[in-house]
């Protein structure tokens, strides 16, 4: 297969989610090239626009993890950089839970959770299942339970091949080699991952952590939080999306071409106006990435004491 020779994904086209139990199966990816217009919109607004609606209450912003209830595990369809719409229910649960993080918390820093070895797993997960080879033994890395996602890319320009993720905490064992595949195969806007493309792979795996309810639209830093917003489309009914934290930073967008690059992925037709923005409910987060190219990956494997000599973890091949 020739490289390069993906067609990219249509903004406005929607994305099918391939239902997994009771998990909520969350395409993202890296959107549209090159930045979005503000002539799309007649009125767009500037990010130092003063506010003209009454003051707004706060929410309390007390959360680290973001924990949705089983009508929104069961219906919600998001992307990072593309959205299935998809109705929400009107609450969801948030609890805390995490113990590591990648920020300080009380002025002490946490070590990371996100690893090399994570990345590296979900290549071996890959190569074994298209090459019908046993799956791999069980990872050596923690098993603690995070939301993640699974991004594949490839290629020197590292074009989206696939990524899809989950906002419900998972088992790292098992939620990454499930969405490694999931990713990797079953992402509708792309063709499945054929075993002759693993060379120019890269791997990214991202844990979420640290969600927060913001005050408004405007309340995250790009490049620092992934937001989640939840909003009322122009027929009434509730709808969903999301964008990691490294996709406005990305695409070179500002927070208002985000946040209406986001309302058009959750199927708002409407005109976007101020109104429009200011009624959106946001949640912002963080997330640890860790991203590993195929050459790297091989070398860790090579320089690392595995149990199997031609591939980590247990899955065994005579030609890699």
């Amino acid at each position: 297969m020739q490289e390069g020779n993906y067609p990219e994904p249509d903004p406005a086209a929607p994305i099918r989610v391939v239902p997994k139990r009771t998990y909520t199966d969350i395409p993202c990816g890296g959107g549209v090239p090159g930045k979005i217009s503000r002539d799309l919109n007649p009125n767009p607004a500037r990010e130092d626009e003063p506010s003209r609606e009454e003051p707004r209450l706060k929410r309390r912003r007390v959360r680290t993890e973001w924990t949705p209830s089983r009508e929104e595990a069961s219906e919600m369809a998001a992307g990072c950089c593309g959205v299935k719409k998809q109705k929400v229910s009107q609450d969801s649960h948030h609890n805390n839970g995490y113990r590591l993080s990648l920020y300080p918390i009380n002025g002490v820093e946490r070590r990371l959770v996100v690893s090399t070895e994570m990345c590296c797993f979900c290549f071996d997960v890959l190569y074994c299942h298209l090459h019908s080879f046993e799956q791999p033994k069980v990872p050596r890395f923690t098993n603690d339970p995070y939301p993640l996602f699974v991004t594949w890319k490839t290629g020197r320009t590292r074009r989206l091949r696939g990524c899809m993720g989950t906002f419900t905490a998972m088992n790292l064992h098992g939620g990454l080699r499930e969405y490694t595949l999931t990713s990797a195969l079953k992402d509708s806007r792309f063709a499945p991952i054929s075993r002759d493309e693993m060379p120019r792979l890269h791997c990214s795996v991202s844990l979420l952590t640290n969600f927060e309810d913001a005050k408004d639209y405007l309340d995250w830093e790009i490049g620092i939080h992934g937001i989640r917003i939840e909003f009322v489309n122009e027929k009434g009914s509730k709808r969903t999306a999301t964008y990691l934290p490294e996709v406005a930073r990305e695409q070179g967008w500002d927070r208002i071409q985000t946040i209406d690059s986001l309302l058009r992925k959750g199927g708002y037709k409407g005109l976007i106006t101020n109104d429009v923005r200011r009624s959106i409910r946001l949640t912002r987060y963080r997330s640890e990435k860790m991203t590993v190219g195929y050459a790297e990956y091989i070398a860790h494997r090579n320089n690392n004491n595995y149990q199997y000599k031609h591939l980590a973890n247990g899955c065994t091949s005579k030609v890699l």
